[in-house]
């Protein structure tokens, strides 16, 4: 135990020491052997753009989206007449899999990550909770001449706590989008949110719920983001 204290301070100081700043950072930039290699862990982005174009700024707002991992807890229980004993049952429940409690980088979830124990990820009752932006970081998908992910820490607009821990966060930013777990106040429709939006469009119309200019500006609209190539 004592070992593994000393190999986690090593790597916070190691890593603070390294820490730099990047004022501007695009998903294009961060994919480029050319750029990515330049730049070391744990340096510090003030402004982002997305692999979909909409940019991302510290302070920005965010929206926790739908959970898309799913948790199993077995436990035991009386098991009445049965001879054998406690028999063992298990729940299963959904939970983000990409949001954690926390920060990534923090010397807790590094602990149990070296420690084989697995990081406590967001429950699904997080869903919907408004964020705000308030640390990006990037990190290297394994070495240094592989990709950059960015890690993103999520506060509380008041400044207050998230039960016990102070900040949420991801470790991978365009791939909690991709997942929909987490998404920008006004980041552009994906072309499956574009066709979701207009087929709801249309049952309110034929429902007499909607009027037709409406429905055909929502039309219009959502035909160029389905229709893009």
């Amino acid at each position: 135990m004592k070992k593994l204290l000393i190999v986690i301070a090593a790597f916070v100081c190691s890593n603070s020491f390294a820490q730099k700043q990047i004022d501007k950072l695009t998903y294009k930039e961060s994919q480029e052997s050319s750029v990515y290699v330049n730049i070391k862990n744990n340096t510090e982005v003030l402004e982002y753009v997305t692999a979909d174009g909409s940019v991302l700024k510290v302070g920005d707002t965010l929206i926790i989206g739908t959970p898309s991992g799913r948790e199993t807890n077995t436990y035991g229980v009386g098991a009445g007449k049965a001879v054998c004993g406690a028999v063992a049952k298990s729940k299963t429940k959904s939970c983000f899999a990409n949001i954690l409690m926390g920060k990534p980088w923090g010397a807790g979830n590094v602990m149990m990550a070296m420690n084989g124990t697995s990081l406590n990820y967001a429950s699904a009752d997080m869903q919907g909770e408004i964020v705000l932006v308030a640390k990006m970081k990037v990190f290297h998908k394994g070495s240094r001449k592989k990709p950059l992910r960015v890690s993103v820490l999520l506060g509380e607009p008041n400044g207050r706590a998230f039960g016990i821990n102070k900040y949420m966060s991801t470790q991978d930013y365009e791939k909690t989008v991709l997942t929909g777990e987490l998404r920008a106040l006004h980041a552009p429709l994906t072309r499956e949110q574009a066709i979701a939006k207009l087929k709801e469009a249309k049952e309110l119309f034929e429902l007499g719920l909607m009027e037709k200019e409406e429905f055909e500006k929502i039309k219009g609209e959502m035909a160029k983001i389905i229709m893009k190539k």
